[in-house]
Protein backbone atom coordinates (compact mmCIF):
# COMPACT_ATOMS: atom_id res chain seq x y z
CA UNK A 1 0.00 0.00 0.00
CA UNK A 2 0.94 3.55 -0.57
CA UNK A 3 1.12 6.01 1.99
CA UNK A 4 -1.62 8.08 0.08
CA UNK A 5 -3.73 4.66 0.55
CA UNK A 6 -4.29 5.83 4.17
CA UNK A 7 -6.66 8.41 5.26
CA UNK A 8 -5.07 8.98 8.91
CA UNK A 9 -1.52 8.08 9.61
CA UNK A 10 -3.32 5.79 12.46
CA UNK A 11 -4.76 3.91 9.69
CA UNK A 12 -1.55 2.40 9.01
CA UNK A 13 -0.51 1.54 12.24
CA UNK A 14 -3.34 -0.55 12.71
CA UNK A 15 -2.90 -1.76 9.52
CA UNK A 16 0.63 -3.43 10.72
CA UNK A 17 -0.52 -4.10 14.36
CA UNK A 18 -4.52 -4.41 14.66
CA UNK A 19 -6.17 -7.28 15.49
CA UNK A 20 -6.51 -10.16 18.28
CA UNK A 21 -3.21 -11.39 18.95
CA UNK A 22 -0.79 -9.11 17.23
CA UNK A 23 -0.20 -6.88 20.26
CA UNK A 24 0.06 -9.83 22.54
CA UNK A 25 2.38 -11.47 20.25
CA UNK A 26 4.86 -8.24 19.71
CA UNK A 27 4.81 -8.12 23.89
CA UNK A 28 6.36 -11.09 23.96
CA UNK A 29 8.57 -11.21 21.16
CA UNK A 30 10.11 -8.02 22.21
CA UNK A 31 10.92 -9.45 25.64
CA UNK A 32 13.14 -11.90 23.72
CA UNK A 33 13.33 -14.27 20.25
CA UNK A 34 10.40 -17.06 20.74
CA UNK A 35 10.13 -20.17 19.26
CA UNK A 36 6.62 -21.12 17.48
CA UNK A 37 5.97 -23.69 20.56
CA UNK A 38 6.40 -21.03 23.51
CA UNK A 39 4.41 -18.50 21.75
CA UNK A 40 1.44 -20.88 21.73
CA UNK A 41 1.89 -22.22 25.27
CA UNK A 42 2.13 -18.77 26.35
CA UNK A 43 -1.06 -17.77 24.53
CA UNK A 44 -3.25 -19.86 25.59
CA UNK A 45 -6.26 -19.05 23.70
CA UNK A 46 -4.84 -18.81 20.24
CA UNK A 47 -4.79 -21.50 17.87
CA UNK A 48 -1.91 -23.17 15.44
CA UNK A 49 -3.69 -21.65 12.80
CA UNK A 50 -4.34 -18.03 13.46
CA UNK A 51 -0.68 -18.23 15.29
CA UNK A 52 0.99 -19.34 12.23
CA UNK A 53 -1.05 -16.64 9.96
CA UNK A 54 -0.32 -13.70 12.46
CA UNK A 55 3.23 -14.72 12.66
CA UNK A 56 3.57 -14.81 8.61
CA UNK A 57 2.11 -11.61 8.17
CA UNK A 58 4.10 -9.73 11.02
CA UNK A 59 6.99 -11.35 9.17
CA UNK A 60 5.92 -10.06 5.89
CA UNK A 61 5.12 -6.60 7.00
CA UNK A 62 8.65 -6.59 8.50
CA UNK A 63 7.93 -6.51 12.20
CA UNK A 64 9.65 -9.49 12.86
CA UNK A 65 12.01 -12.04 11.58
CA UNK A 66 11.76 -15.70 11.17
CA UNK A 67 15.50 -17.21 11.76
CA UNK A 68 15.93 -20.73 11.08
CA UNK A 69 18.77 -22.45 12.15
CA UNK A 70 20.62 -25.55 10.31
CA UNK A 71 19.69 -27.89 13.47
CA UNK A 72 18.44 -31.43 13.40
CA UNK A 73 15.79 -31.16 14.20
CA UNK A 74 15.25 -27.57 12.71
CA UNK A 75 14.89 -25.12 15.24
CA UNK A 76 12.96 -21.92 14.42
CA UNK A 77 12.63 -18.53 16.19
CA UNK A 78 11.09 -15.45 15.51
CA UNK A 79 12.41 -11.94 16.74
CA UNK A 80 11.62 -8.35 16.50
CA UNK A 81 13.05 -6.45 13.80
CA UNK A 82 15.01 -2.66 14.10
CA UNK A 83 11.14 -1.55 12.30
CA UNK A 84 9.10 -3.77 15.34
CA UNK A 85 11.51 -2.31 17.86
CA UNK A 86 10.01 1.56 16.86
CA UNK A 87 6.53 0.26 17.68
CA UNK A 88 7.94 -0.70 21.85
CA UNK A 89 6.82 2.23 22.98
CA UNK A 90 3.06 2.31 21.42
CA UNK A 91 3.02 -0.98 22.63
CA UNK A 92 4.13 -0.23 25.98
CA UNK A 93 1.74 2.49 26.57
CA UNK A 94 -1.21 0.72 25.74
CA UNK A 95 0.03 -2.02 28.02
CA UNK A 96 0.15 0.40 30.72
CA UNK A 97 -3.40 1.85 29.98
CA UNK A 98 -5.00 -1.37 29.55
CA UNK A 99 -3.72 -1.65 33.59
CA UNK A 100 -4.30 1.72 34.57
CA UNK A 101 -8.30 1.32 33.13
CA UNK A 102 -8.80 -2.54 33.55
CA UNK A 103 -11.46 -2.16 35.60
CA UNK A 104 -13.54 0.36 33.67
CA UNK A 105 -12.68 -1.88 30.45
CA UNK A 106 -14.09 -5.05 32.17
CA UNK A 107 -17.24 -2.97 33.35
CA UNK A 108 -17.97 -1.84 29.78
CA UNK A 109 -17.23 -5.41 28.16
CA UNK A 110 -19.98 -6.82 30.89
CA UNK A 111 -22.22 -4.54 29.83
CA UNK A 112 -21.44 -4.88 25.88
CA UNK A 113 -22.15 -8.55 26.76
CA UNK A 114 -25.30 -8.21 28.62
CA UNK A 115 -26.61 -5.47 25.69
CA UNK A 116 -25.87 -8.28 22.75
CA UNK A 117 -27.29 -10.57 25.09
CA UNK A 118 -30.75 -8.81 25.49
Amino acid sequence: MKATEFKFPIDATIFLIGGKWKCTILCYLLEQPHRTGELRRAIADISQKVLTEQLRELESDGIIERIVYPEVPPRVEYKVTEFGVSLEAIITAMCDWGTANLDVIADARRRRTAVAAA
